[in-house]
């Protein structure tokens, strides 16, 4: 299973896959070693901050478990309805009291259903992390 693994680092996300089940059975708000992704972020410990599985469904930190769940949500991660009165108008209020809505969502542990995992740097090593993904641009071509 191919695990989509984004890495927040100094305000910059950098994408990386690894194959690596030994990820799976990890929860969100863990701190990991950068070896379980790539062997070169091996120095490196990292956060696990989120998830989202194949259908889309986000991990909340609060949920036990790998399953899926219906909870009844207000205003906070998982949900950013609005009121159907309001309708395309300005907000006038961002969180409206209230609503609240059933919605489906998936717990804080990682199975093979997990897609993409989010992280963030927690301790950096000895290498500078923008040289592990450095892009090279393509150079412009001189016109005779």
């Amino acid at each position: 299973m191919v695990f989509k693994i984004n890495i927040a680092s100094n305000g910059k996300t950098y994408k990386v896959e690894s194959n690596n089940e030994e990820i799976v059975g990890l929860s969100i708000g863990e701190t990991i070693n950068g070896s379980l992704i790539s062997e070169d972020l091996s120095d490196y410990q990292l956060k696990i901050t989120g998830t989202s599985d194949k259908a889309g469904f986000c991990g909340l930190l609060h949920v036990e478990g790998p399953q899926l769940k219906k909870l009844l949500l207000s205003y906070e991660t998982g949900m950013h309805k609005r009121p159907k009165l309001e309708g395309k108008k300005k907000r006038t209020n961002k969180n409206p009291k209230g609503l609240r809505l059933r919605k489906t969502i998936r717990g804080k542990e990682i199975s093979l259903e997990t897609v993409q995992i989010n992280t963030k740097v927690e301790k950096e090593g000895k290498k500078k992390f923008d040289d592990f993904f450095k892009t090279e641009e393509p150079k412009a071509e001189e016109k005779e």
